[in-house]
């Protein structure tokens, strides 16, 4: 038996075969723009038929990033003729997957220049500040698009919830509040109608919201749901004062059971969940009734 042990350069294998994949997605989409400047002027290369619409009269380069690293693209180039390609997009030069990454990343709170590191180690090239900023521009107007789009059905329920998150602001992390609306239509389906800061929970930042989901068409409002945060109730009071208010049972387990020993919180939070399982609102209330007469047995 050989005493000569094989060793796998695993970074060797791993560079040959990215370079490999590389090579083949530069083959195909050159391929395919070939082949669609031949379909533009009706007829193959350097072919003499008639009906053809223009000629052939070489190649450009451009570069282009995919997610299997930059490839070089020989762009056909046609007399009498303009060729717009539909494979690529005219004047990109990212596939659409690398910027959704790029932006993924952004949002995610990677720095610019962790994010110049991981572009050129993904792809092979470096992105520059400049294109993360525009990419960057872009997904916030898609945002703010989608934040402000007008609402033209009824939503008869609405459970709203307010969040904190860190945000870095002039250099210093800070808890943001979100206030958010989430809506059942009367189909069954739910949808985000809305995310909006608030400085904090107030009344005023609650009015505020519930206002700009009004001026955005939100109608026949019949039931809001929330955790009956400081203000929120009035708000709701002023700005759809044909809808009821809910307290939200998840929110009032949580406070509930935030009191509750916690070798006890098993057995009351099963107590509570009952009351609300019962059928109608008669069996609630006798249920309730002995669930508070057990948890004052209970000397929590």
């Amino acid at each position: 038996m050989s005493d000569n042990i094989i060793q796998v350069n695993q970074e060797v294998i791993h560079t040959e075969l990215k370079d490999l994949v590389r090579n083949s997605v530069e083959e195909a989409l050159n391929a395919m723009l070939d082949a669609e400047a031949d379909r533009l002027v009706n007829a193959d290369r350097y072919a003499r038929e008639e009906g053809r619409k223009g000629y052939r009269s070489g190649h450009y380069d451009r570069s282009f990033t995919t997610a299997s690293g930059e490839v070089n693209l020989r762009m056909p180039k046609l007399k009498g003729l303009t060729f717009e390609t539909s494979i690529i997009e005219r004047y990109k030069r990212r596939e659409t997957s690398v910027e959704e990454a790029l932006i993924e990343m952004y949002l995610a709170g990677v720095s610019v220049r962790r994010i110049e590191d991981i572009s050129e180690a993904l792809w092979g090239t470096k992105v520059s500040p400049g294109t993360i900023s525009n990419l960057n521009k872009k997904a916030y107007e898609h945002i703010e698009e989608w934040r402000n789009r007008p609402i033209t059905e009824e939503y008869p329920y609405v459970f709203v919830d307010g969040i904190y998150l860190k945000r870095c602001w002039g250099g210093e992390f800070e808890n943001c509040s979100v206030l958010i609306a989430i809506s059942v239509n009367n189909d069954g389906y739910r949808e985000i109608l809305g995310a909006c800061e608030g400085f904090k929970e107030d009344i005023e930042s609650w009015k505020n919201f519930f206002v700009w989901l009004k001026s955005r068409g939100l109608s026949g409002v019949k039931l809001i749901t929330g955790d009956k945060a400081l203000g929120m109730v009035e708000a709701i009071g002023e700005v759809f004062p044909d809808a009821k208010y809910q307290r939200c049972t998840v929110h009032f387990y949580r406070n509930v059971l935030s009191v509750t020993p916690k070798l006890k919180s098993k057995e009351v939070a099963k107590m509570l969940k009952a009351i609300h399982a019962q059928e109608d609102k008669e069996a609630a209330l006798e249920k309730a009734a002995k669930v508070c007469e057990k948890l004052r047995k209970m000397e929590l």
